[in-house]
């Protein structure tokens, strides 16, 4: 474990082994091959691919971005790549959490995920083409039939294939019901496609011999809407019997999007049958397109989450490292002594509350996506009402992640580029690169909207007794017992009034409902979540503090002043942890007071939201 640009590597460690005891899964026989040193070992070879490879391609791969070649229909993605993702599968990592007998680790989620922080914040444009690939080999895995098993999955688990995911039409984006991706069934049982998909990221690119695409489409003759839309597999060339690469299969990449960020992620509009011969292989049962599709889209919500996390953490790291090192203007205290040194402006109070800001966010996205990322273990080697519990967790947890740590990562990006000042606008530093990239983590893979709504309405309104949000508020109410004690009173005192004004917002959203009052329920699902986004940071915090503020003292004692920071200065553990106990009593003292605000707004029940009509906007042009 090295320091490095990108991730705080001790806090890695911390949340994995002192805080959620990862370990403990040992015991459970798909992880009990496993040790300490095994997890150590994976982690310490991510950081070195992550550091050495993916990192020193980002800034490449966004200069050089991908090129569309019209006349052959070819995307050639940026060269630095090249080796970049060469390591990456030499290293294993593209099956890291999956069965040994699919060709994975079998490692448990939370270290993957752990791994692949350290990835999503080298280059996560780079990322999205394993990942994705991934993403279609996991689908088929689990809904093929062992021929298409047999004909795609180890070829894309070598990095010899990729693979995508194609749902978003021109008039079909949130919307998915809309699609008109037709497919009409063959005497052969294959299916002919017809149709255009839109914003496919790796929809086609160079890195890979051949694309294996799970397509969206309704089968001729089948219902409107969701329900009547299946999913098919459809390889860019179609497959011979002994594997290899036969004719090519009528998909053609018809243009890439010229973005703000993600230049080296190729995003694709993809023809799938303008000559009539495009042949897709029906994935799963018939009209059960949308349930297998969202098995997928509900890792890929978590991965962006992580995306999201990884890009914060590298902004939040250079941030700290350039006002540690750029020195301009006196300490506040000699701001009066015009002999006065210069000091760094990590020594200013506002850079030192935006340094904490940034600092407070990222650690407790860290251990909250972690955490997620356990209980998905959880769910498998547990039975019961703990694998139910674990469940619950994840689906509660998944949409305040992903809309929460993508939102975040734009605004901890900007206070990042706050920091660097002028510097930080120019492109001689990376994180006008970070702001750039993060924004369209809020976007994909289901907009932060739709996720409010899906955390208001199926996550806690529609969840049967409220099964999620109680098994969540029973992992809060324990760990304000366990702070009892440990941690000063009026910080767990403001968590539990947290979790008050909670039950007091759902029990009028309950009210809602039961009254019919929808519009004020979607009105207010954006602010809800972003109000429990706060909430569940502030319990983590307690949570790390209960920790954290004994092994604080343990190295530090009663020092303070000059006697403190001697010690500091020489004890790396006494650092960590009194950065830690710093971050949460910051966090839950002077940001989580906010939420209250937030939640008074929604109790407040203003309705202007309802009234306003598209009338209202006025000055604009119409069109």
């Amino acid at each position: 474990m090295a320091l490095n640009p990108l991730v705080d590597s001790r806090d890695v460690r911390f949340i994995l082994f002192e805080m959620l005891d990862v370990e403990k899964l040992n015991k459970y026989a798909p992880y009990a091959e496993f040790d300490r040193d095994t997890y150590e070992a994976t982690m310490d070879l991510a950081e070195q691919v992550a550091v050495e490879q993916l990192y020193p391609a980002n800034k490449e791969g966004d200069k050089a971005g991908c090129i569309f070649k019209p006349d052959t229909k070819e995307v050639i993605v940026p060269e630095a790549y090249r080796p970049a993702i060469k390591a990456y599968y030499e290293g294993g990592f593209m099956g890291m959490a999956d069965k040994p007998e699919h060709g994975g680790m079998g490692l448990p989620n939370a270290i993957t995920w752990a791994c692949y922080e350290y990835f999503m914040a080298a280059n996560y444009p780079l990322v999205m083409y394993p990942g994705l690939s991934h993403g279609a080999m996991e689908l088929i895995h689990e809904f093929g039939t062992k021929d298409q098993m047999h004909t795609y999955c180890e070829k894309i688990m070598s990095g010899e294939w990729g693979g995508t995911m194609c749902l978003t039409e021109p008039d079909a984006g949130s919307d998915v019901g809309a699609l008109k991706t037709k497919a009409v069934k063959q005497a052969d049982g294959t299916y002919k496609i017809t149709g255009q998909k839109i914003f496919i990221s790796s929809g086609d690119n160079n890195l890979y011999s051949n694309i294996i695409h799970p397509v969206l489409a309704r089968i001729e003759g089948d219902p409107k809407g969701t329900k009547g839309i299946s999913i098919f597999i459809v390889p860019k060339y179609l497959v011979n019997k002994d594997g290899s690469n036969g004719a090519y299969n009528d998909v053609a990449c018809a243009g890439i999007e010229h973005k703000m960020g993600i230049k080296g992620s190729a995003t694709c509009t993809l023809s799938f049958g303008d000559n009539g011969n495009c042949v897709g292989y029906l994935l799963g049962q018939e009209r059960q397109g949308m349930k297998i599709m969202f098995r997928m889209m509900n890792y890929a919500r978590m991965g962006v989450a992580l995306q999201g996390q990884g890009v914060a953490s590298a902004a939040y790291m250079h941030a700290v490292t350039y006002a540690k090192n750029r020195k301009q203007g006196a300490h506040v205290t000699q701001m009066l002594n015009p002999e006065a040194a210069s000091v760094s402006i990590s020594q200013h109070p506002d850079v030192k509350r935006m340094l904490l800001w940034m600092k407070s966010h990222v650690e407790g996205q860290r251990a909250l996506c972690y955490f997620m990322f356990q209980n998905i273990d959880l769910t498998v080697v547990t039975q019961g009402d703990e694998a139910k519990e674990a469940q619950g967790l994840v689906e509660l947890l998944t949409p305040i992640a992903k809309a929460g740590c993508s939102d975040m990562a734009t605004l901890i990006a900007s206070e990042a580029m706050q920091v660097y000042g002028g510097y930080g606008y120019t492109s001689e530093y990376p994180v006008e690169q970070y702001m750039r990239d993060a924004k369209i983590t809020a976007i994909y893979e289901g907009t932060n909207g739709i996720q409010s709504m899906d955390l208001t309405m199926r996550k806690i309104l529609m969840n049967p007794e409220q099964f999620n949000l109680n098994a969540w508020r029973k992992r809060v109410d324990a760990t304000m017992a366990k702070a009892k004690g440990v941690v000063e009173d009026k910080y767990i005192d403001l968590v539990k009034k947290g979790m008050d004004k909670l039950t007091e917002v759902i029990d009028m959203m309950k009210k809602q409902m039961g009254e019919g009052k929808f519009l004020h329920l979607f009105m207010n699902a954006t602010p809800l979540q972003m109000a429990m986004y706060k909430l569940a940071l502030a319990w983590i915090h307690l949570w790390m503090l209960t920790l954290c503020i004994p092994k604080m003292k343990s190295l530090v004692g009663d020092a303070k002043g000059a006697d403190r920071d001697a010690i500091l200065k020489d004890n790396a553990e006494a650092a960590f942890f009194s950065g830690k106990v710093i971050s949460g009593q910051f966090f839950i003292g002077a940001e989580f007071p906010k939420y209250f605000g937030m939640m008074d707004a929604i109790l407040w029940g203003e309705a202007a939201v309802i009234k306003a009509s598209d009338e209202i906007f006025t000055g604009m042009l119409a069109e």
